[in-house]
């Protein structure tokens, strides 16, 4: 019975032992298998790499110094290092914006108090736009800058269409200065329905009985006007005539 046992439990150890090393031994098949290190290098999240895109700041020197800072007087007495840190190098966007909005002003404001016409307002608004843009290229799904862009890019094409009807020179230098492709706005087109056709042949009809009705009205009206208009000019070429003027 002991020995039944014993031969018993060396079987049952035999197996255990022999599954507890064949898994090591895949496991460590596995992390050696090239090919299975590739699979899991595969169903790793790829990492992507972020796209540098131009920004209209770039072309700001990194030495120019803050627009509060700017017209200080002791600002050339001070260290290197002072100047660094009130320089564009250390500015965050915000500084970067001020300096990009007064440059775009100063190429189109009529005179140096010039801060409200037409054109300076055309210029903080395409500072503004062009910073919108860079945002949503690397944000596509900002929905509220994607508005703000859209408002802005509206009220400067009102802009725009004003300063074309009303003074084209200037528009031209705007556009000009600013870089800015000025494209008109497209032609009003209505959808032809059948409803849409047969009520203006309607309208067509009513306006032509009208006018019809209207007909003998309006020549009697012409004739008493030319009646009074002949009978004006009579009366001042008799007045003439009895003033002894030549006619």
């Amino acid at each position: 019975m002991l020995a039944l046992r014993t031969a018993l439990g060396r079987c049952l150890a035999g197996p255990v032992g022999g599954g507890a090393a064949a898994w090591g031994l895949a496991r460590g098949g596995a992390a050696s298998n090239p090919f299975i290190q590739r699979a899991r290098c595969y169903a790793r999240p790829v990492r992507r790499k972020k796209k540098d895109f131009p920004s209209h700041l770039d072309d700001l020197p990194p030495t120019m110094l803050k627009k509060d800072y700017a017209n200080v007087p002791i600002i050339n007495s001070v260290d290197d290092v002072v100047k660094r840190l009130l320089s564009l190098e250390m500015a965050n966007q915000k500084e970067k914006m001020k300096i990009k909005t007064q440059q775009l002003v100063e190429k189109v404001r009529r005179s140096p108090n010039d801060n409200g016409s037409f054109e300076v307002q055309i210029a903080m608004l395409t500072a503004k736009i062009r910073t919108y843009e860079e945002h949503l290229q690397k944000h596509p799904k900002d929905k509220s800058n994607r508005r703000h862009m859209l408002m802005d890019m509206d009220r400067r094409k009102k802009l725009l269409a004003y300063l074309r009807r009303v003074r084209y020179d200037i528009f031209e230098n705007t556009c000009k200065q600013l870089n800015i492709q000025y494209t008109l706005p497209p032609a009003y087109s209505r959808r032809i329905t059948k409803r849409w056709l047969v009520k203006k042949a309607f309208c067509l009809r009513v306006f032509k009985e009208v006018q019809k009705l209207k007909a003998p009205e309006r020549l009697k009206q012409r004739q008493e006007w030319r009646a009074r208009a002949k009978a004006r000019a009579e009366k001042e070429k008799q007045a003439q005539q009895s003033e002894g003027t030549p006619v």
